[in-house]
């Protein structure tokens, strides 16, 4: 099982979304900020959603990325799925 890591979304985020110019997804709290205080609104998060199934070839039901707050949630939520498909 491929293992999913902050830096898979912060690489993910930036080829599908871009990033602002004040965006850090470097920063320390990068992983507890919210998407929105990020600058990234539900279709961006649809969009990291979309990749994330095609690159590690899971489903993730339409808006359930969305209903997470930040980086961490989303990468906690996408191991949980990750680790049902290859239990």
């Amino acid at each position: 099982m491929a293992e999913f890591t902050l830096d898979d979304i912060r690489r993910i985020l930036r080829a599908s979304a871009g990033v602002d110019e004040q965006t850090d997804l470097d920063g320390a709290d990068f992983a507890d900020t919210p998407f929105a205080d990020l600058g990234y609104d539900s279709l961006a998060l649809l969009e990291l959603a979309n990749r994330i199934e095609r690159e590690y070839g899971i489903d993730i039901p339409d808006g359930d990325l969305a209903h997470t707050q930040t980086p961490h949630e989303a990468l906690a939520y996408v191991r949980a799925r990750l680790a049902e498909v290859h239990a």
